[in-house]
C-alpha cells in the first residue's frame, strides 16, 4: 500500500477586526478590483505567520502491508512573518513552507534553484529522507525507515522458533536462517513497490521516495492519476508483482527437498508474498484492492470523489472486520495454529495485531477522503483572485510619502522599483508596522524591503497546486504577481494563500 503525508492542517487565524492598520492596509479597496477585494483584506494581523498550506500527494499508489496509502494531510511547519503581522523593521529568514507529501527536515530547497513562475513545477533540491538510504532505482530513492529494524527482529524471533520445530538441528544458526528470510521478504516488498514506481513513471507522475517501514512499504507518487484506468493498472501492478513472486518460489521449491534450508526459506517466502498479495486485494482504502475499486467507482460515475467515499466506508468496514475477525479466526485455528496449544498470552498478542492494523485501515481510509476534499477545493485557491494591489515606489521614497499614494490608489502593498520601473523589492507589511509613525518621514521604503528572487515572481495565472508548488520552493511572506507580459499585476500574502486555504477546506464537498 501507499501512504503519503503526515498530520495536521493549517491553522485559521483570527476574526476579521475594523481596528486601523497601518501602511497600505489603511487604504479603501476598490470592491471591483479583486487585488483590493481579497478575502482577507481585514484579517487581523497575529504574532505568527500561518505556513503555506500543503498540497496532497496525489495519486500515491496503495502500499504493501502498510494499509495507509491514502496522502498525508498537511504536516505544519512554522513559517516567517507574513504582510499583516506586527514586528519589527528586521528582514525575518523565511522558514521552509511544508511540502507535499509530509514535510520534513533538509526539505528546504534553494531559492536559486527554485521554478520560475511560470507554472512549471519547481526543481526539488534535496532528497526528502526519511531513514537508511539504501538506493536510487529507475532514480528513486529507497529508505529503510528506523521502525524497520524492530518488525525485522520480530520476523527473525517468531520464524526462528518456527524453525526450530522444523529443523531442530540448526540450533542458534537457526535465528541466522530467521534473519535471512527477513531480509528477503522486505527485499519482495521491495519489489512490491517498485512495480508501483515504474508504473507511475511510465505514467509521468513523480514519484518522492519509497520508503520501507512497519507494516510494509510506502511508494510516494506525488501527482494523482489522470484516469480511471492508470489509477486502476497503478494500484493493481503491485498485488500482480506480488503473486508472480509467490508463483516464482512455487516453481524453485520444486526440485528442492522440503525438509532443508532451502525448502523451508522458498516454501515461507511464497506464503508471505501470497499474503501481501491477497491482503493488499482487499477492496477497501488505503489498500491497493481500495485503489481498484475507487477507480472503477470513478469510472462509472465520472466523479474521483464518488470513488473516494466509496473505497474509503469500505476500508473503514474492512478495519472493523479485521479487529473483530482477525482474532477470532486465528482462535478457531483458521490460520493452521493448533487451539489446544494456544495460550492466553497468544489471545493478547492477536488481538493487539488486529488492533494496530484495524487503527492503520481505518486511519488511512479517513485520510484518503480528507485529502479528496483537499484536491477538489484547490483550484479555488487562485493568485489573480487573491492578489492584493500594489504601488510602485522608488527606493529613496520616504516610507510616508509611499503610504501616502497607497492610500490615494486603495493599495494594500509597495513594490520598490528602479527608475525603469523595474521592480527590485517588497516591502514588507510586518516591517511597515514596526516603525513608528513619527519616524515614517525619514525612513526609506528600501530600507524595509525583501529583494526579489526568481522564486518571488508568480504569475498571476498559476492557481491550486501549482500555485503552492511554487509557493513552497521559495517561502517568504510576500510575493510580487506577474503579467505574463511581466507588468506588476499586484503583491501576493502567504498569509492570504493560507487563510483561502482553510476556508476552502471548511466549506462541504
Amino acid at each position: 500500500m501507499d501512504v503519503s503525508g503526515g498530520s495536521g492542517q493549517p491553522r485559521s487565524d483570527s476574526p476579521d477586526p475594523t481596528e486601523h492598520r497601518a501602511g497600505p492596509t489603511d487604504a479603501r479597496p476598490d470592491p471591483a478590483d479583486p487585488r483590493a477585494t481579497t478575502p482577507t483584506d481585514q484579517a487581523e494581523p497575529t504574532p505568527e505567520t500561518p505556513e503555506t498550506p500543503q498540497t496532497p500527494k496525489p495519486g500515491e499508489t496503495p502500499k504493501t502491508l502498510n494499509p495507509e496509502h491514502t496522502p498525508k494531510t498537511p504536516n505544519p511547519e512554522h513559517t516567517p512573518e507574513t504582510a499583516g503581522t506586527p514586528g519589527t523593521a528586521e528582514t525575518p529568514e523565511p522558514a521552509p513552507v511544508p511540502r507535499a507529501d509530509a514535510p520534513r527536515e533538509g526539505d528546504r530547497p534553494d531559492p536559486a534553484q527554485s521554478g520560475m513562475a511560470k507554472g512549471q513545477p519547481p526543481q526539488r533540491p534535496k532528497e526528502p529522507g526519511g531513514g537508511l538510504l539504501m538506493g536510487r532505482p529507475f532514480g528513486v530513492p529507497v529508505y529503510v525507515a528506523p521502525s524497520w529494524f524492530l518488525v525485522a527482529a520480530l520476523i527473525t524471533w517468531v520464524f526462528g522458533g518456527q524453525l526450530d520445530r522444523v529443523l531442530p538441528e540448526l540450533g542458534a544458526a537457526r535465528y541466522l536462517v530467521s534473519l535471512f528470510f527477513a531480509i528477503a521478504f522486505y527485499a519482495s516488498v521491495l519489489v512490491h513497490e517498485l512495480a508501483h514506481t515504474v508504473a507511475a513513471i511510465r505514467f509521468k507522475l513523480p514519484v518522492r521516495r519509497i520508503q520501507l517501514q512497519f507494516f510494509g512499504g510506502v511508494s510516494e507518487i506525488e501527482k494523482e492519476a489522470e484516469t480511471p484506468g492508470r489509477e486502476f493498472v497503478l494500484a493493481f501492478v503491485g498485488p500482480l508483482l506480488s503473486l508472480v513472486l509467490s508463483g516464482l518460489f512455487y516453481l524453485a521449491m520444486q526440485p528442492v527437498e522440503p525438509g532443508t534450508v532451502p525448502g523451508v526459506l522458498l516454501a515461507g517466502l511464497m506464503v508471505s508474498n501470497l499474503i501481501v498479495a491477497a491482503f493488499n486485494l482487499l477492496p477497501g482504502l488505503p489498500l491497493d484492492g481500495g485503489r481498484m475499486l475507487r477507480a472503477v467507482v470513478w469510472k462509472i460515475t465520472g466523479r474521483p470523489m464518488s470513488g473516494t467515499v466509496a473505497a474509503a466506508w469500505v476500508g473503514r468496514a474492512l478495519a472493523v472486520s479485521v479487529l473483530i475477525g482477525l482474532p477470532l479466526l486465528n482462535h478457531w485455528g483458521a490460520f493452521g495454529g493448533n487451539t489446544a496449544d494456544s495460550s492466553g498470552m497468544d489471545a493478547v498478542t492477536d488481538a493487539l495485531l488486529a488492533a494496530i492494523l484495524a487503527a492503520i485501515i481505518w486511519t488511512g481510509a479517513g485520510n484518503s477522503l480528507r485529502m479528496a476534499r483537499l484536491r477538489e477545493h484547490l483550484p479555488e485557491l487562485r493568485a489573480r483572485a487573491l492578489t492584493r494591489r500594489a504601488v510602485p515606489v522608488e527606493t529613496d521614497t520616504p516610507l510616508s510619502e509611499a503610504l501616502r499614494r497607497a492610500n490615494a490608489a486603495g493599495a494594500r502593498a509597495l513594490v520598490v522599483v528602479d527608475a525603469d520601473g523595474t521592480p527590485l523589492s517588497l516591502v514588507r507589511e510586518a516591517a511597515i508596522v514596526g516603525v513608528p509613525e513619527h519616524r515614517r518621514p525619514w525612513v526609506a521604503v528600501s530600507g524595509l524591503a525583501q529583494d526579489l528572487t526568481d522564486g518571488m515572481r508568480v504569475s498571476a495565472e498559476l492557481a491550486g497546486e501549482d500555485l503552492l508548488d511554487v509557493l513552497r520552493a521559495t517561502p517568504a511572506t510576500e510575493y510580487l504577481v506577474v503579467e505574463e507580459t511581466g507588468e506588476i499585476y499586484g503583491v501576493l500574502s502567504a498569509a492570504d494563500v493560507e487563510r483561502a486555504f482553510v476556508r476552502a477546506m471548511a466549506r462541504p464537498s
